[in-house]
This record gives structure tokens, C-alpha cells and sequence, in this order.
């Protein structure tokens, strides 16, 4: 990933003099940790998604979080009394002493605030799918290897023992070579067009800072606390939500990076908000000895036709592996090889994955004693790249022939837009 950064990437990164920006331009020297020290952690946004992540970190010292809804400052400021509070994640980025900022804002503020804590000197854990954009992906990703931070994105699942087993089994060639992977989830984040409500903006919220990055609009309750996924302006559906979850699995398992080309299918296009439902189609190349593979989203109730014609059990969210001697199917916490009589005196290998002391322990020793994550942004900066480019085939109605090395879609001039969007005055990434 290192060779493959964009010479704009850098000196846009760079470029803080004059560009609005509210940190340092140098970064602070990173403090020395010792071995029985407690990590100085900054949290950006604390509620919902969040909430889970003060969790995941509530035993190092919280030294600051930060909300644009100050109800949520208060009742996390009661739990962390210590802690500074911000609403203005730029303001935060000025404080002395912090080691590392976790992200769970809404996504389209994932880069800009990630992209302030790397140039401010901190490591970084930000939630999926990482960024807004396809550029943003790429952009966090050069800087926190440009910066020599330890990364992590939040897709959980990727430290459940499942997971594990899963990669195991199919990286050992018990179904043989997947030439075919099928991922999805039913839950469904669709908007409605610009919301026409009038309702002023509550005294708790701080409507601007919320809006970050994206265009200024009136405010609504339509968008917040969750809804705001189904906005192109702040989200991307159900497709930015749940696909780097599924999608990490075949990711991690079949070893893939770059997709060539992405289709999708879904309702009719609308410019403001996500579809009901959709269908994507990734192609691969052949990684070394393994063959091409076609990888399939879908989302909002659809599923693949194996279902319906009869060849699976019931089973709710997941993936199905397709290999040339047999199937898996697989969820968060379990799966299963098809078909099970073929299957039925199958010795699964013996673990050689570790077990992992926990999605977010493992960034939090990574950044105290070294190491690398195994969600580290060079592995799910190109797995959120891949998910965002489902987007971008289906809001542009075109088959894209991507060229990663220079964040293009061949042939397709609207799509620049959609992968490198606008960023408002002051919030730039």
C-alpha cells in the first residue's frame, strides 16, 4: 500500500498552512510509555456506536471526549470526571498530553477527525467503513503510514474466534479453490429526499459542528442520532454500515485487495438518499495461485438465488464460500461446510490464528509496547475502499473499471466527484 500512495494524497495531507485547520502544524512528540503505564485517550463521539467504544477503552485514562450533543458530554463527563470535554473535535486536537483518539462520529466526519489526530501526533482507531469516500480511505491510510501511527478500524467481528476458524478452513483448502463469494445483511438505511420539517435546532446539539465537512442544510430530526446513514451527504446506506463487517471475512480469508471492476443494481437512482435495497458485483484478480474471484453484495432483503432455488439451510446474515470440492456458510459465530454429508468425518485444521485479546486491546498494546493490528488501515483501507466503490457503480449507473493506483474510474469522469467529494471551508481532510 506504502508504494501506491498519491503524490496529491501527501501534499494535500500537508497542506495545513492557510487551509482552516485548527491543530498544530507540528506534531506533538509522542510520550514515552511505560510498561505498566495507562494509555491517554481521547474519545470523538460517545453515544450509540460510540458508547461501545468509550467501553472498549474505559481502562486506560480517558483524558478527553467530545460530542456536538452536550446531554451526551454530561453523562459521560459524570462516569469520566477527569476527562476535558470538547464539542469541536478541531479544539480537541490542541490539547497536550493525549496518546491516541478513537472516532465514532457519523461517517462523513471519520476522515477529517482522523486525519487532525495522525497530523497531531496520535495513534488512531476509527470506526468502519473508515471513511465517507473512496479518497478519504486512501488518504487516512498514507497518512498514518507517512506518520508511523498504529491504526485500527472498528470491525469487531474480525476479533471473534469465528472468524478465525473460518479463514483457517477455507485457506487450508477444504472446499477447494472459491472462485465465487456471496456476502449480505437485511438491514435496511434509506432516506427520503430532503427532509421539509421545520423543527429548530435542540439547545443540546451543535448543528454546524455536526454537519463537519458536508454542505450546510437545516437542521432535522430525520438525520440523528442513526438516521443519517441513509443520506449520500453523510452516508452510504446499508452497503457503509454492515459490508466491511461480511465483507471482512472473504476479504481476510481469500486475501484480497483491489477489486478490477464493480457493477451494482437497485431501485432508480436518487440523488439524495441510499436505496432500499442493492445488489454489488466485485471482480478480483488471481492472487498468486488462487484463482479470480467475483465477490457479491446485497443488502435490504436480497440474497443470493441459492436460497430460493433450494441449495441452504435458513440462516440470517453472512457469507457463502463457493470452492470447486464445496461450501461454507458463515455468520458472526459459526458456519457451516456444505454439503453436510460430504462434510460429515471433516476434521477442521488445527488453529494456527491466535485469539485475540480483544478488537480494541489489541490496538491499545500496539500502541503502548509496538505491534500491528490486525485491522490496521493498510489491511481495511482497502476493504473500505472496496465497499465505497459499490456506491459509486451504483449512484453513477456504470460498470467501473478501477484503476486504484490513481483513485480512478476509467472512463467514468462523474464518478470523481463521488470518490473525492467537497469538504466545507474549515473542515478539510
Amino acid at each position: 500500500m506504502a508504494n501506491e500512495i498519491s503524490r496529491r494524497g501527501l501534499l494535500k495531507g500537508a497542506a495545513l498552512t492557510g487551509a482552516g485547520l485548527l491543530w498544530a502544524s507540528e506534531p506533538a512528540k509522542a510520550r514515552i510509555i511505560g510498561a505498566n503505564d495507562r494509555l491517554n485517550v481521547a474519545v470523538v463521539g460517545i453515544a450509540n456506536r460510540g458508547s461501545a467504544n468509550v467501553e472498549g477503552v474505559m481502562n486506560e485514562n480517558i483524558v478527553a471526549i467530545c460530542d456536538i450533543d452536550d446531554n451526551y458530554l454530561a453523562r459521560v463527563k459524570e462516569k469520566f470526571p477527569q476527562a476535558k470535554t470538547f464539542n469541536d473535535y478541531r479544539k480537541l486536537m490542541e490539547m497536550k498530553g493525549i496518546d491516541a483518539v478513537v472516532v465514532s462520529t457519523p461517517d462523513h466526519v471519520h476522515a477529517p477527525a482522523t486525519s487532525a489526530a495522525i497530523l497531531s501526533g496520535h495513534h488512531v482507531y476509527c470506526e468502519k467503513p473508515l471513511a465517507h469516500s473512496v479518497w478519504e480511505a486512501r488518504h487516512v491510510t498514507e497518512l498514518v503510514n507517512k506518520h508511523k501511527k498504529v491504526s485500527q478500524m472498528g470491525t469487531q467481528i474480525h476479533a471473534m474466534s469465528n472468524y478465525r476458524r473460518v479463514v483457517e478452513v477455507i485457506q487450508s483448502g477444504a472446499i477447494g479453490p472459491v472462485r465465487e463469494v456471496h456476502s449480505w445483511a437485511d438491514r435496511v438505511w434509506s432516506g427520503a429526499g430532503h427532509p421539509t420539517d421545520t423543527t429548530p435546532v435542540p439547545s443540546n446539539i451543535h448543528w454546524d459542528l455536526w454537519l463537519g465537512p458536508a454542505a450546510e442544510r437545516p437542521f432535522s430530526q430525520a438525520y440523528i442520532p442513526g438516521e443519517w446513514r441513509g443520506w449520500w451527504a453523510f452516508g452510504n446506506g446499508t452497503l457503509g454500515d454492515m459490508a466491511c463487517h461480511h465483507m471482512d471475512l472473504p476479504f481476510w480469508a481469500l486475501e484480497l485487495s483491489h477489486a478490477e471492476t464493480i457493477s451494482a443494481e437497485g431501485p432508480p437512482v436518487d440523488p439524495e438518499t441510499a436505496p432500499e435495497w442493492l445488489k454489488v458485483k466485485y471482480t478480483f484478480p488471481a492472487r498468486g495461485t488462487k484463482p479470480p474471484v467475483e465477490l457479491h453484495w446485497y443488502n435490504g432483503g436480497k440474497r443470493p438465488d441459492y436460497f430460493a432455488q433450494g441449495k441452504l439451510p435458513r440462516w440470517g446474515d453472512g457469507s457463502l464460500f463457493v470452492g470447486d470440492k464445496g461450501w461454507l456458510l458463515a455468520d458472526y459465530g459459526s458456519y457451516v461446510l456444505l454439503p453436510e454429508t460430504d462434510f460429515k468425518d471433516y476434521v477442521a485444521p488445527k488453529p494456527s490464528i491466535p485469539e485475540s485479546i480483544g478488537h480494541h486491546a489489541e490496538w491499545i498494546e500496539a500502541c503502548k509496547h509496538g505491534g500491528t493490528p490486525l485491522c490496521n488501515f493498510n489491511y481495511s483501507g482497502p476493504l473500505a475502499e472496496t465497499v465505497l466503490l459499490g456506491a459509486v457503480a451504483y449512484r453513477t449507473g456504470k460498470t467501473i473499471e478501477w484503476d486504484h493506483k490513481h483513485i480512478k474510474a476509467k472512463g467514468v469522469p462523474e464518478a470523481d466527484l463521488i470518490l473525492h467529494p467537497h469538504f466545507r471551508s474549515g473542515f478539510k481532510v
